[in-house]
């Protein structure tokens, strides 16, 4: 039976913090159909990102934020900071942060609205395009989504998919980004013409994606490094190995690494469901080894287009 909750008067995760009793495993999705996706568009896409696919939505945000350097001018600007190139942990550590902040805080007030300012000041030094920005908010719109209705241990319910896209739209207008379509599938149309008329192969797309796929290979044992490139060019399409200017592996290969991942949702499927959000402090982020919720979130210095005090236009705001 479905339990319907007037969200105005009861926050539905603190409802349950602290119980003791496993909940059942489809709790979540009950709670999710009795919201609305526009309203409490903050709260859906907090439950759906941080308590039901955390895992997932972390590897959609990381391929998400790849599929963006196969625009040659999102990857020129990247280029020239220099600093993804000598330092890819940091800005995926600062990226990743205060994108994780601003889901687990909302964007109207505490530590997400301070993630969201942070946000706003980085791009403020740089010469971005208004589509380069639209693009990119696409991107965390509609890439997560693909994921998790492809390997999460379930299908996403309508309101988690119309929440991922009013509450980024809200993100959205808040970083001035102008043009943002009131209509999902609008966007959605609009962002694949985007890719297919302005995705590449340049110098600065395959040094960025080189650079990237490097890091990815850092956080595992040398030995399976040369795999774990294998396996992430198995899992992204055909534009971005072009742009990357990938080989196009075994269809084997991607065969194996699906199944790897959709066996890893089978298990997941078995869990009882969450009852809180992820803990984003554990040493997850190797340049923030003591990162916690007290944390000053001024300290962190990056954003979806990686900020560097040497970049062009770096003193504009």
């Amino acid at each position: 039976m479905t339990t319907h909750i007037d969200s105005r008067k009861v926050d539905p995760i603190a409802e349950v913090a602290g119980r003791r009793m496993p909940l059942r495993r489809h709790h979540w999705v009950d709670v999710i159909d009795s919201l609305d996706p526009v309203a409490d568009a903050p709260t859906i896409h907090k439950i759906m990102a941080a308590i039901e696919f955390p895992w997932d939505y972390q590897r959609a945000l990381e391929l998400a934020l790849f599929r963006t350097y196969c625009v040659p001018t999102v990857s020129d600007l990247l280029e020239a900071t220099g600093e993804f190139k000598h330092r890819p942990q940091k800005r995926y550590d600062d990226t990743s942060l205060l994108m994780i902040e601003l889901v687990l805080g909302g964007y109207e007030e505490g530590r997400g609205r301070d993630a969201l300012r942070m946000i706003n000041r980085n791009h403020q030094r740089y010469d971005i395009s208004n589509d380069d920005m639209l693009y990119v908010l696409s991107t965390f719109v509609f890439d997560p989504l693909d994921w998790i209705d492809a390997y999460g241990w379930r299908r996403l319910r309508p309101n988690e998919r119309l929440a991922a896209f009013h509450f980024y739209r809200e993100v959205g207008i808040r970083m001035a980004i102008k043009n943002i379509p009131t209509d999902m599938g609008e966007f959605r149309s609009w962002r694949d013409e985007y890719e297919a008329t302005h995705f590449a192969k340049t110098s600065t797309t395959v040094a960025v994606g080189g650079y990237t796929m490097g890091l990815f290979q850092s956080w595992f044992p040398a030995p399976v490094r040369p795999a774990v490139k294998e396996v992430v060019k198995a899992l992204v399409d055909e534009n971005m190995r072009m742009a990357f200017g990938y080989s196009t592996p075994p269809r084997a290969l991607r065969v194996v690494a699906e199944a790897g991942l959709r066996a890893r949702a089978r298990v997941e499927r078995l869990m009882p469901a969450r009852s809180a959000p992820m803990d984003i402090g554990d040493g997850k982020y190797p340049t923030y080894p003591d990162y916690g919720a007290d944390t000053d979130i001024g300290g962190i210095g990056a954003c979806p287009f990686h900020s560097a005090r040497n970049a062009p236009n770096a003193d504009a705001a």
